[in-house]
């Protein structure tokens, strides 16, 4: 316990999903929080994303381990918005430390298509530069930046059978391949001010976005309508561990470590948390 403690953390995206699991396991680790998110549906996106109810949740469970919480609801793809709630926490929470870029959608599927390319790209890579850029001013020595990334940046070297097709699904893969790039670059601009840059990239994960029918039917294509108990079997193909995902909790795991000083001296890290995912798509290469 404490690895963490007296720190403040931004997180984007925490009304549910991997973004509650970070926010409540750097608090159980003595950080206070602060917490965006949505908390409304985008047409493009053919599954629920988190509720008014879900923050109040997050919040709920953050200040069940005894730390504060200022949780608002914002939108990524507004900088000014993102903004306004960051100043406010750290208004009331004295300062920031950790920045936990955090929201992200996958509109496979979505119509109209290219409004759907629109929404990933403007939420999961232009969300991580704003949420990344808003907290720059506030960030001091012993800063922390971490990016949530995707195996799917991993998957290289394959056959695009119908460019266009689906630019909802293709804006997904583009957008986590781009805020990894930004990161490095990042993590390299801040190094000489002991600020840090770092991704974690989750295989399946055991959230909403894995558990909807877009993504039953990428798992499934060979069904017309499969279910969640169809997909499972389907699952384990991503990783090279027998597993068919990992949970939230093991992302939150290294989220923390790269907050804490335990990992003071770890900067443009790209960290897996795959099951072996890049295993099965990558040779070893220095």
């Amino acid at each position: 316990m404490g690895r963490v403690e007296g720190k403040v953390a931004f997180i984007t995206g925490a009304a549910r999903g991997q973004g509650r699991s970070h926010a409540v396991r750097l608090a159980e680790e003595g950080a206070d929080i602060i917490a965006v998110d949505l908390c409304r549906d985008l047409p493009t996106n053919n599954y629920p994303l988190g509720t008014p109810d879900d923050l109040k949740e997050t919040v709920r469970l953050v200040e069940a381990q005894g730390r504060r919480i200022v949780a608002a609801e914002g939108d990524v793809r507004d900088r000014a918005q993102l903004t306004a709630v960051l100043e406010r926490g750290i208004a009331e929470l004295g300062r920031l430390d950790i920045v936990v870029a955090q929201a992200g959608i996958s509109p496979m599927g979505g119509e109209p298509q290219l409004q759907a390319w629109a929404d990933v790209v403007d939420t999961n890579l232009v969300g991580v530069i704003n949420a990344v850029h808003a907290s720059l001013p506030h960030l001091t020595e012993g800063g922390s930046i971490i990016a949530t990334g995707s195996g799917a940046v991993f998957m290289t070297g394959a056959q695009v059978a119908e460019p266009g097709k689906d630019p909802g699904g293709a804006g997904y893969s583009y957008a986590k391949k781009a805020l990894s790039e930004f990161m490095h670059e990042l993590a390299r601009n801040l190094a000489p001010r002991m600020i840090r840059a770092n991704v974690v990239h989750p295989t399946n994960c055991n959230t909403g976005m894995l558990n909807s029918d877009p993504m039953y039917k990428a798992f499934r294509p060979d069904l017309e309508n499969p279910t969640r108990e169809d997909a499972l079997l389907a699952f384990p193909a991503q990783q090279a561990m027998p597993i068919p995902y990992v949970e939230p909790v093991d992302i939150s795991h290294a989220v923390v470590y790269l907050a804490s000083d335990e990992a003071r001296y770890v900067t443009g890290m790209q960290m897996r948390v795959d099951g072996g995912s890049y295993l099965k798509f990558q040779d070893f290469h220095a």
